[in-house]
């Protein structure tokens, strides 16, 4: 045992160089962090066209990204210990701007084929969206580390330094995209407006660092040409893209005016311009039923509209009962814009739009103010988690009048956990509560289905209800009382401390 001596550690670092400017190394941290944040953002809005936006979805761009990075910092890790980095930094740079540049072709031919596809699918195609030019990028990184890291005993300073660099990079590049990009920009021209800033950075880096050749150089920036011009031959879900949805109108060719909206792939609203009447989805028939007997033939109502679609039951409202009043409360601005310039929706004395979220919306309502509350507002295939609580349908009831019903829609699939649960959130508030859907969804025995939920503070119109549903094809169950009761089952009531509604609402 030596005594007296301490033990004399290097100073610095065998095989490394000279350190990049400051400057240098926080830009390339700063670029390749937020470019990461940047693609995991959009990643979502890639994918909701074919698979919908739920918590599914999200839950799977989060962890594949996350997975991108670790499995990204990790090999970069283990290159910059190999090969001098200055030779690897604009290689993964421009490596990651031509994967970027192809990620919207490759998940617009993938989507196709997986579209409307269950867990599997959905990690296959966030997998194809997120993961190769998200594990580039977090290669930087350590790259920029391992050169910066010219004297031990400042590791700790620069290591800190640069991670503090990567995490404003990722931070700027979360509220950049979701408050600014997403709402003045398309997703694809974020998308290659990234690839293309990356192949800038790439080039510069190569320039700046003499350590690549041109024609790589040159054969990479071809690639993302190339990849921006795959794009412009690949199908394109959207017909307007909003901050909310992929939007596309497609028209009716066994009806004139027949205009079907498709929101994120799913059939949202079908509406026809020349017979506001017309109810063509079975769900829209049955709040058509309640709307007809809902007060005296023909006598004008005040109805709220949570969520507006393609306006198909404010346009009924208005058609069957003249002088009625309806304000529409949808919290997506670009999909107004589109029923303006596609399907004809034109405000009114009688028809009144409110761009903004639903419960904010009903929050600022007066009491006693509306004959009728339609729920009809969606994620997808789900309804969102604070318009299906204890607390939200509470508020509902001080907005109506005596006499007035909110009725709600959703969409379930079997066991139908989600449906029973708001039934018994709904019959938590409402004293009597009514379920309409097909036979076959109230049996468990159909795949899907949707529901409405009928409620009041007074007796429902259950018998004037029924002769409307009868005449309505194909048949339709109405279900109240102790037949509703044991239709619930004991479901827990939906309060804004515990709505699990994604995961109550599992697609098979």
């Amino acid at each position: 045992m030596v005594r007296g001596r301490a033990l004399a550690l290097p100073r610095t670092l065998a095989g490394v160089g000279k350190p990049l400017r400051s400057g240098v190394a926080a830009a390339l941290v700063f670029l390749a962090s937020g470019a990461v944040l940047v693609l995991e953002v959009i990643g979502l809005r890639l994918i909701g066209p074919y698979v919908g936006v739920s918590l599914q979805t999200s839950s799977a761009v989060i962890g594949v990204a996350l997975a991108a990075i670790a499995y990204g910092a990790w090999t970069g890790g283990w290159f910059a210990d190999r090969i001098d980095p200055r030779h690897l930094l604009a290689p993964a740079l421009l490596l990651a701007a031509v994967a970027t540049a192809l990620t919207l072709p490759i998940v617009r031919y993938a989507g196709d084929l997986l579209r409307g596809a269950s867990a599997g699918g959905i990690l296959l195609l966030t997998t194809l969206a997120v993961f190769v030019p998200s594990a580039l990028l977090s290669a930087v990184p350590p790259l920029v580390v391992k050169l910066q890291l010219g004297d031990l005993r400042y590791t700790g300073q620069v290591v800190g330094r640069l991670s503090s660099i990567g995490t404003l990079g990722g931070i700027t590049a979360t509220l950049g995209t979701g408050f600014v990009l997403v709402a003045a920009f398309p997703s694809s021209a974020i998308v290659l407006g990234l690839a293309g800033l990356l192949a800038v950075a790439g080039v510069a880096c190569a320039v700046y660092l003499r350590a690549l050749r041109r024609r790589t150089v040159a054969a990479t920036l071809v690639a993302v040409l190339a990849g921006g011009a795959l794009v412009a031959s690949a199908p394109d879900p959207c017909d307007v893209e909003t901050a909310y949805h992929c939007a596309r109108v497609v028209v009716d060719p066994a009806r004139e005016g027949g205009r079907l909206l498709l929101l994120n792939s799913a059939r949202h609203s079908y509406v026809d311009l020349e017979d506001p009447t017309h109810l063509e989805f079975a769900y829209t028939q049955w709040i058509g039923a309640l709307v007809d007997v809902l007060r005296a033939p023909g006598a004008p109502i005040d109805a709220l509209h949570l969520g507006g679609g393609g306006f198909t039951m404010p346009r009924y409202v208005g058609a069957t009962r003249p002088r009625s009043r309806s304000l529409v409360v949808e919290i997506d601005g670009g999909l107004v814009a589109l029923d303006r310039a596609r399907l004809g929706v034109r405000e009114s004395p009688e028809l009144a739009i409110r761009v903004g979220d639903a419960r904010l919306g009903v929050a600022d309502a007066p009491d006693d103010a509306y004959d009728l509350v339609v729920g009809d507002a969606f994620g997808h295939y789900t309804v969102p988690w604070h318009l299906t609580t204890r607390e939200f349908v509470a508020d509902i009831a001080r907005t109506l009048r005596r006499g007035g019903v909110y009725a709600l829609n959703v969409i379930d699939f079997p066991p139908a956990r989600f449906v029973r649960a708001e039934v018994a959130t709904v019959a938590a508030v409402f004293p009597y509560v009514a379920l309409v859907a097909a036979p076959a969804a109230i049996a468990g025995t159909a795949t899907s289905g949707n529901f409405v939920l009928f409620a009041a503070e007074t007796p429902l119109p259950v018998d004037e209800l029924e002769d409307r549903l009868d005449a309505l094809s194909p048949s339709v169950a109405l279900v109240t009382g102790a037949e509703l009761v044991s239709f619930t089952d004991r479901a827990r009531v939906l309060t804004d401390d515990y709505a699990p509604v994604d995961q109550l609402l599992v697609r098979p």
